[in-house]
This record gives structure tokens, sequence and C-alpha cells, in this order.
């Protein structure tokens, strides 16, 4: 049997002979078990293959781009790859793509339990969740969902780029409700890279979190200090402010930060620093999704706003290097600018206890309506609670939250104990001293 890796070798020299000036080859094999809960009940358990490769060709600046999962058709995929560079007009800003360059050595993306386990481990781990979620009285389970993926890329590229990689994650999910006529619900979820995952305290505490919110009270509307748990701030954080990193969109005008390299755009004691090295991150490998090596990049210091994140491209058109934040959602797409794993640094208390007066938000739906250029957003916050005398009080039973992301940063003005990884954003819950609260 022809192992994929040798065709996406072989690749190369197929593009060069089609009349690529440049190639790149990104390849994936790998494995995938995914199943799916509905009620207290396992309904799909299912196990997939993953292979690919996909084609990006240069010709005189243009790029042309192909994919293929069939290992017969990689030549012509590489053919037409060649063929979509030529039609397209050549880019004068093109700088090549990334030079062969030593990678730093990243820790535990791959955990060899995750490697080849079975539907019946699964299958066991999903359980866990349920139990945990049946745990408490009055809540059951309304969906969920695992999945475990273990995957080995190949980067190569003309330039001599060659990087192999393997990795694994896991994460799982779970929806709980309350029993009654007055419903109200609870999620939760866990990610990693390695098999060190609670799945009992996935169900608990998601359905904790639907049984405290019981018999919600309704909140004022002004303004007032609002704490923002780690899945809320994260989520306004990537729809709203993370687009203004991206230097494309800052080369093409599509960024509020433009003219702001050096200025003060946040709260002094805040930092946030992109790291595709970090150990264990969900965005952490070796090199990114180009093979540029990974890198620590400050973005913003002491509320100081020091650097975008590039591509190979963008990064050419400024004549500088790439941060290493070309990050692909498959092999059948291009690369697109992305952090890999933001680490958000604040001086962290017990800022409930803090709180004489004020509101705590989990998690907050809508978030994708925010206005990306300007920073504006208008949400509904889920699972919120008042905060009476630094102590969190009676659940809230519905408000909207609303703001800019460039004042809410300049007013954090504390940080939580404790810190969460939300995807590939790891932060504490944070505390906006005035934001708009509808209720």
């Amino acid at each position: 049997m022809t192992d994929i890796f040798e065709i996406a070798r072989k690749s190369l020299g197929y593009a060069k002979k089609a009349g690529a000036d440049e190639t790149e080859i990104y390849c994936i094999r790998g494995r995938s078990v995914s199943i799916d809960v509905q009620k207290d009940e396992i309904d799909l358990a299912k196990e997939s293959l993953i292979s690919g490769i996909g084609i990006r060709a240069i010709v005189k600046g243009a790029v042309g781009f192909s994919s293929t999962n069939d290992l017969s058709r990689a030549e012509e995929a590489c053919i037409l790859a060649v063929k979509s560079a030529r039609v397209r007009k050549g880019d004068p800003e093109w700088s090549g793509l990334p030079q062969k360059k030593k990678c730093p050595v990243v820790m535990d993306v791959l955990d060899r339990r995750l490697v080849n386990i079975d539907i019946e481990s699964c299958i066991e781990h999903t359980a866990q969740m349920i139990e945990g979620a049946k745990s408490v009285p009055s809540v059951s389970p309304t969906s969920g969902n695992f999945m475990a993926l273990n995957s080995t890329t190949l980067i190569l590229n003309s330039n001599g780029v060659e990087v192999e990689e393997e990795d694994t994650f896991v994460n799982a999910s779970i929806d709980t409700a309350t029993k009654g006529a007055e419903m109200s619900t609870g999620s939760e979820f866990d990610a990693s890279r390695m098999l060190d995952v609670d799945f009992y305290k996935i169900g608990e505490s998601a359905a904790q979190l639907a049984f405290r919110s019981q018999n919600g009270v309704r909140a004022e509307t002004g303004d007032i200090p609002v704490l923002l748990e780690p899945m809320a701030f994260s989520d306004i954080l990537e729809n709203t402010f993370l687009t203004s990193l991206n230097s494309d969109n800052v080369q093409k005008g599509r960024s509020a930060l433009i003219g702001k390299m050096g200025s003060i755009i946040a709260n002094e004691k805040l930092s946030l620093t992109d790291d595709g090295t970090l150990s264990g991150g969900m965005g952490t490998a070796s090199t990114d999704d180009e093979g540029t090596p990974s890198r620590k990049n400050e973005l913003v210091k002491n509320g100081t706003l020091t650097s975008f994140i590039y591509d190979c491209y963008t990064a050419g058109k400024e004549k500088r290097e790439s941060t290493g934040n070309a990050v692909r959602g498959s092999f059948t797409s291009t690369p697109s600018i992305s952090i890999r794993n933001l680490i958000v640094d604040y001086p962290r208390s017990d800022i409930t206890g803090e709180t004489n007066k004020g509101v705590i938000v989990n998690s907050v739906i809508g978030a994708h309506t925010a206005n990306p250029i300007s920073g504006d957003f208008s949400v509904e916050a889920r699972n919120s609670f008042l905060i009476k005398d630094g102590e969190i009080s009676s659940p809230i039973k519905s408000m909207m939250i609303s703001g800019n992301i460039f004042e809410l940063l300049k007013n954090i003005d504390g940080a939580g104990t404790e810190v969460r990884r939300v995807s590939n954003i790891i932060t504490p819950n944070i505390r906006v001293s005035k934001m708009k609260v509808i209720g």
C-alpha cells in the first residue's frame, strides 16, 4: 500500500514539472473517534480516518491551490494548482514561502494513550460524563459530545522545509437542564492534548450550573461592575479584539488598531502573549501550518500594543519575519492568520470577594454578531448571578451586556486566581469596572 507521505514528497516534483516556481505541500493522516449523546444515552459512536494533501503552487507571485484525498490523483491536483496560479494575476508583493530554519521542541502535544484508543474506552469516558450530569438531583443531560483525535502532519516546500509532527486531542462537552415547569440550563466542556480530562467532573459541573441557575431574578439595568468568566471573556475577545490584531486586516484597513502600534490600548497591568510553543497548548506545534518555526509573541505589554500577528505573505509585505501565525482548518484550505495560544496576564486576586455589587457572567450568546472593526458588541449573558457584599447570590433570569472591546480592555480592574484554557485562549475570569447591563 502506497504511503500518503511518500506521495506528498513526490508531489513537490509533480508541481515543479507542471511549472511551479515554488510549491508547498500540506499533508495529514489520522484517525478520530466521536460519540454523540442524546439525553442520557449514547446515540452514535463512529470512527473516521483522515487523509489528504493540499498543494499551493506559486507562479510569478500568483498562488494556486488544489487538494485531494485520492492518492491516485495527487499529480493531477498538482497540475490543477499550477493552472490555478497561471490564470491569476501575479502579485508583486509575494516574497516567497518560508525558508528552512531550526524549529523549537514542544512538549505535551502527544499522548500515546490517545493514539490507538478504542471505541469502547471512548464510550466509557462518555458514560462517566453522563453519570456526572445525573449526579445532581432534578437535573438531566440533554445532549453531549466526545471526540478523540490522533494525526500526523507533514509540511514540505520547495525551499527545503520538511516538518513531520504527530499530535493528539481529546474534547468533551455536555448540556444539561433542570426538570420542572421553569427550566434552567447549564453546559460544560474540557479539551486537552493529553488524556488528563476529568469526564465525570464535566458532567457534574454542567448539572450544578443548571441547578444553581433556577428561580432567577431580574437584573437592574445600568452601568455596573461585571465579572466575565473565562468562557464569556474569551468569546467576546475572539470575536472583537483578535480580528484587529490580524496583520491582513491591518494592511487592508479593516482594523481599529491601525496607527496604534506603541500606544496604550488597555489597562496598563494587562498583557497578552501568543505562544505557539506553550506546553500542552491547543495551538502548539513546532511550526505553524506554513512551516515557520513557532515562537512566543508579545502582542500587548503592560497595556501597550507591541505587535500584530503575521503569516509569511503579510510579513513579506512589510519586509519582516512571520510571527508563525499561519493556521489551517484542514488540508482542503489555504492558511489563514490566527492566534496559536493566547495568554491573558493580569495581577490576580479574589475579585468576587472584592466586589460589593455587580454581576458575574458564565458565558455569552451572540458574540459572533459583534462588529469586528469597531469592537462594539451586544450579547446575551447566560448562567449569570448577582454579586452582593463579595458573595455570589441570586441567579439572573435574563440579561444582556453591551459595550466596546477597547473600552472594556481599558476598564479591566481585576482578574481572578484561577486560570482556564478555553480552546486556544488561556485566561482568568476578569472584572470590568463598568459595563452596560440590560435586565
